[in-house]
């Protein structure tokens, strides 16, 4: 009989994980909620469900969006339907004291647009990807004044800080954040990243940054080997 219930308990894990790992693949917000409480109403553990479900599950999307398989509104849709399905099981997590969230988590990152800059569609492509595969993000947002970068990367010991600049005439306020961080005497405490249409390789490296990137996926790429030399 015990074993009966045992396999039973299994097989509504499995459904549940299943249900889960569909919803979020596909977009569906309100499908990943209900899966996520399944999942609960399970038993599995929310802290491994987070590490053993989810974040794979957003690797493979971000997989399949820089293969071309899916579209900006896929990848954006799945990220919505993964963080509805997080929010549930990161309250499941403090509510019962289950200590700090999972740790598999790639790196911290700060990001936004600087100074003087109003645009963000290419920043904010660049967040999403970096989340789905595995960064927690701090967007700060557009038109972001150098120090806010260094005050919210100290708070958050932030592993990587991304400066987003669209236009020519922002573009030194780049420059700015990393005269600030060697003023300071911070500048070996976070990794840089810098991009944008007037950026290069070649300004990056004037400017004392560790990484650049053309595209989004290539941030991902570059981000994701810069902290694993940390």
């Amino acid at each position: 009989m015990a074993s009966r219930l045992g396999v039973e308990n299994q097989l509504t894990t499995e459904a549940a994980n299943s249900r889960l790992r569909e919803a979020v693949m596909t977009g569906q917000v309100e499908d990943a909620e209900r899966a996520a409480r399944d999942v609960l109403d399970a038993g599995m553990n929310p802290m491994r469900v987070l590490e053993m479900e989810l974040f794979p599950i957003m690797k493979s999307v971000g997989e399949k969006f820089e293969k071309g398989e899916y579209f900006l509104t896929d990848l954006m849709s799945a990220a919505d339907a993964m963080r509805a399905a997080s929010r549930i099981l990161e309250t499941k997590i403090r509510a019962e004291g289950m200590g700090e969230m999972p740790t598999t988590r790639t790196g911290k990152l700060v990001i936004g647009t600087v100074s003087g800059d109003i645009h963000d569609i290419g920043k904010n492509i660049v967040a999403l990807l970096l989340e789905v595969n595995g960064f927690d993000i701090d967007d700060l947002g557009k038109d972001v004044e150098s120090m806010k970068f260094i005050e919210r990367a100290q708070e958050l010991q932030a592993d990587i800080v991304a400066l987003s600049a669209l236009m020519t005439t922002t573009k030194p306020a780049q420059k700015e954040v990393m005269d600030l961080l060697n003023e300071m005497r911070i500048r070996d405490k976070h990794v840089v990243m810098v991009g944008g249409a007037p950026t290069s390789r070649q300004w990056a490296d004037q400017i004392g940054a560790d990484g650049w990137a053309e595209t989004a996926d290539q941030a991902v790429r570059v981000a994701q080997k810069l902290v694993g030399k940390r």
